[in-house]
Order: structure tokens, then C-alpha cells, then sequence
């Protein structure tokens, strides 16, 4: 019998397969469409300090060979989260990790303290890639600015680990990656969405209301199997901080390959929009994988590319 389990930072999974952040909302609408008790954890969208109400139509498009948003983090907001939200979610049968954003750092600050208060949140997810920022930059953009909200944060999550999501959307993914270890992260998501844009030519204007915007799906896979693969080698393995592999992932191949590049789980976002049980096959196909692979659990393949 293969062991599919991961140990993702002391947060146990029964297996590597992830609902990335803002795919599932809430959490508790997946329930009507696939059984959450098939995944390994399910991450929330981002909730901020307070509601936003988020950018106006299209902030989601289709494009060849992915998908393009900008929903500018609509949420409830932190105390109708608490609220109305999270009681739900708690009810899910698999683990839940709550996303995080903000304006300035005590946006972040005052969410994750909330969040480390509940017994349902193992663990959160900094969306750290958040444009809307006091100064205009992405903390995931520039060392010194995520050390310093690292700094921040990390004292408040007492009982909570603390998962860093970073952009593509640099220079050297390494350096940011090695800035969120030293800053105390548990676990590295890579990657969030690539900067993108689209333009309709019969009217001259971005396809987006927001003009650019994050692209997803398999046309980013490939980036995002080079900047685990590099960070993993780099930073991630020798630190013991493992790491979520995200971006493309549609089929269990896909998968493997960001497991094989260094990924203990892996995120699905995109493909829940065009099939949402297609979890389901990837984690059956993960499974007979290992079996073919002659291991008896999926972390023995972590990292185990052949780089000869």
C-alpha cells in the first residue's frame, strides 16, 4: 500500500494534492461539486483587514493556454470571515489553510492574529504578490520589505505555521525565497500568477477592466517547475522548509513533475475552473505513479530529478 501522506511543515495532509487560493472561495462551496475529503488541504482566498468589493467586470478571461484574472481580492473581510465563514469551512473534511493580504503590514498583522486564535487554521498562506500596497510594491518584489512584514507576523502566529507564497514576477526567485526562510516561513508556495495582459483588437482595449492582471494555467507550468526546481536545490532542502509547488498543474504528470523538482504538495488552481473533480485523477494517478516509480511514499520522490 503506497503512503500518499505529506508532512508539510508539522501540518499533516493525507496526500499532496492542494485547492490553491482563490479556486474554492470560502472553502465549504467545493462540498457541492467534488468531496474535499479527497485533497490534501484546501486554501481560502485572500481575506483581508476589511471587505473589498474587488475590480469590476472582466476580471477573469480566457486566453490560449491559461487564464487571466485580476478579481483585485473581493472578500467579506476579516470579522464577516470570522463570522459566517470560517464555521462553515470548519465542517470540511480535510485540512484548511487561510490566504492572507493587505494594504501595509498591519493589515497582515491583525489577520494573522485573528487567524492564529482559531483551532481550524493550522496554517496560513501569506499572499505576499498584493500590488495594492501603501508604497505601490510587492513585497514579494523586494527582500528587506518581506523580511521586515515577516518580522511582524511572525510573532503573533503562536500556534499557527506560517506558508509564504511567492510571485515569479523577479528577478531571482532564489534570493526572495531565501529572504522568506530568514524571515521564519514554514513553507514556500511558488508560484503565484505571472503578470500578463490581454487586449481585444476589434475595440482597442484590455481585456481586463484592470488592464493587466495574473496569468495562470499550463502556459506558466514549465516556470513554475524551473523556480521550484532552483529553490529547492538552492535554499529550500538544506533549510528542512518544504515546499508547495503551483502553477498548471491539470494532470497527475504535471504534478509528479513538480514533486520531482522538489514540491512535497501540490497546488491546482486553474483546472478546478474547467473540471472540478479533476483532483480526484490526479491524485489516483500520483498514487500508481509511486507504485510504478517502485516507492512506498510519494515524499521518497521529492526533489528526485535526475539532474545528470
Amino acid at each position: 500500500m503506497v503512503d500518499m501522506s505529506v508532512n508539510l511543515a508539522g501540518v499533516a495532509l493525507r496526500n499532496p494534492v492542494m485547492a490553491a487560493a482563490g479556486t474554492c472561495g470560502y472553502v465549504a462551496e467545493l462540498a457541492d461539486v467534488l468531496d474535499p475529503a479527497r485533497l490534501g488541504a484546501i486554501v481560502t482566498k485572500s481575506i483581508t483587514r476589511e471587505p473589498r468589493e474587488g475590480h469590476p467586470p472582466w476580471r477573469v478571461v480566457e486566453v490560449e493556454r491559461g487564464m487571466l484574472n485580476a478579481v483585485g481580492l473581493a472578500n467579506v473581510g476579516l470579522d464577516r470571515f470570522l463570522a459566517e465563514k470560517l464555521p462553515a469551512a470548519a465542517t470540511v473534511d480535510t485540512v484548511i489553510i487561510a490566504s492572507i493580504a493587505g494594504n501595509c503590514i498591519d493589515d497582515y498583522v491583525q489577520v494573522a492574529a485573528a487567524f492564529d486564535k482559531s483551532e481550524h487554521l493550522p496554517a496560513v498562506e501569506l499572499n505576499v504578490s498584493c500590488p495594492n500596497t501603501d508604497d505601490g510594491l510587492q513585497f514579494a518584489e523586494h527582500p528587506e520589505s518581506l523580511r521586515s512584514l515577516l518580522k511582524e507576523i511572525l510573532p503573533v502566529l503562536s500556534q499557527t505555521k506560517m506558508i509564504v507564497k511567492l510571485s515569479p514576477n523577479v528577478g531571482d526567485i532564489v534570493t526572495m525565497a531565501r529572504a522568506a526562510i530568514d524571515g521564519g516561513a514554514d513553507a514556500l508556495t511558488l508560484i503565484n500568477t505571472v503578470s500578463a495582459m490581454a487586449i481585444d483588437v476589434r475595440t482597442r482595449k484590455p481585456r481586463l477592466s484592470h488592464g493587466a492582471g495574473g496569468l495562470s494555467g499550463p502556459a506558466i507550468h514549465p516556470i513554475a517547475v524551473r523556480m521550484v526546481h532552483e529553490v529547492y536545490h538552492a535554499v529550500s532542502r538544506e533549510a528542512g522548509v518544504p515546499l508547495i509547488g503551483l502553477g498548471g498543474v491539470m494532470t497527475w504528470q504535471d504534478a509528479a513533475e513538480l514533486i520531482l523538482a522538489g514540491a512535497s504538495a501540490v497546488g491546482m488552481g486553474t483546472a478546478l475552473f474547467v473540471d472540478p473533480q479533476s483532483p480526484i485523477a490526479v491524485v489516483k494517478g500520483l498514487t500508481k505513479w509511486v507504485q510504478q516509480q517502485g516507492c512506498s511514499s510519494v515524499t521518497e520522490l521529492v526533489g528526485q530529478v535526475d539532474n545528470t
